[in-house]
């Protein structure tokens, strides 16, 4: 069996009986789950939300994208192999720690395969909540530049490239594109303050303005678990997105939990210690991949140039990387994936089909 084999890039196609269309995002693709299913697993599986709970089940792919495009490798290689599975891995390691230390629950309430949750529905919070604990990336571009307030933050003068910030910062900006909020810029990934969210909590889902302060207060909480955890096998966590989202439980109570993934190399900057202590940033997430591309074309502003974004998507499509430039970054993701959990991440020999038979077999959810 060859590597392109082994990648799973095309995770919409899969027969789980739906009654909605598959929504398919970047790397993952959500199943909405027919109302007798939902009803029947909750069941049957007992898990702890209302019976009326919609449940999806979320396909994880290999796919990589970066600069808002998916990129491809030589030989048909659609993807990166160990991709999916480290990230998932990941994510499920940091949400069991959050829920022993008492911080919050996530979205996720079973994992069939390595490559697949079973998940409650949930309202999500239109805000990316992004928190930084050392200047890097676009933050250090515009603090070069002159900048210095930050989502209503100001910082002080003199600080240095990949240099650790006085205090660790929130530097929140819009999930989506929101419309009608006086001096919020109606473009997706736009940054915004905490007065804009305070003054506006309805229009980014909030229940009330109390939970500003829980969101952070998770924000916070969740970064230092990781932090700590990280530091224990010498990677800084530089700084990571999460996302939040409103359940209901048993009761029929309103409740705020982290969704999406949490401190996985995707959604965060992860670096090695030693390295960084000799003077050397060694990015041990997609960073690395980011830098590659732009090391790798003649024409970098294409990349970062939004304006651009046609030709972006063209230098995507009719440009497969060499093999050995994906299995490089399956390493960065495979490494720090095992560093977390302390378990080998095992290469499906054929993920799609271990999927269909595990939800068939296990959960009855095969058309």
């Amino acid at each position: 069996m060859s590597l392109a084999d082994q990648v799973l890039a095309v995770n919409n196609d899969l027969p789980i009986r739906t009654d909605a269309p598959v929504h398919s995002g970047k790397v993952r693709s959500v199943y909405w789950l027919t109302e007798a299913d939902s009803k029947r697993l909750i069941q049957d599986k007992g898990y702890n939300v209302a019976l009326d709970t919609p449940l999806a089940i979320m396909v994880i792919s290999d796919r990589i994208s970066a600069f808002d495009c998916i990129w491809q490798g030589e030989g048909g290689m659609k993807g990166v192999p160990g991709k999916g599975a480290a990230l998932n891995a990941i994510s499920n390691h940091w949400f069991k720690l959050f829920k022993e230390q008492g911080l919050a629950d996530s979205h996720i309430l079973d994992i069939p395969h390595p490559f697949v949750w079973i998940v409650q529905k949930a309202k999500p919070v239109m805000i990316e909540a992004i928190c930084r604990q050392y200047i890097t990336g676009s933050m250090w571009r515009s603090y070069a530049k002159g900048e210095r307030e930050f989502c209503g933050i100001e910082l002080p003068e003199g600080l240095a490239k990949d240099s650790k910030l006085p205090t660790l910062l929130q530097t929140p900006s819009t999930k989506g594109i929101l419309t009608g909020i006086e001096g919020v810029p109606e473009v997706d990934d736009v940054n915004i303050t905490r007065q804009n969210i305070e003054d506006n909590f309805s229009a980014f889902n909030f229940k009330s303005l109390e939970d500003i302060g829980l969101y952070e207060q998770l924000l916070t909480e969740g970064f230092n678990v990781i932090s700590k955890a990280l530091a224990e096998v010498d990677q800084i966590f530089i700084d990571t997105k999460f996302e939040f989202g409103y359940v209901k439980d048993k009761a029929g109570n309103d409740k705020l939990i982290y969704m999406d993934e949490v401190g996985t190399p995707d959604s965060s900057r992860i670096w090695d210690g030693e390295q960084y202590r000799a003077g050397k940033v060694v990015e041990n997430s997609k960073e690395g991949f980011r830098q590659l591309l732009l090391n790798h074309f003649p024409d970098a502003d294409i990349l970062l140039n939004k304006d651009r974004m046609s030709e972006r998507e063209a230098l995507a499509r009719d440009n497969a990387l060499p093999v050995d430039v994906l299995m490089a970054v399956s390493k960065t993701y495979t490494d720090i994936a095992e560093k977390v959990t302390g378990e080998k991440i095992v290469l499906s020999e054929n993920p799609k089909a271990e999927i269909i038979e595990i939800l068939r077999e296990q959960y009855q959810l095969v058309v």
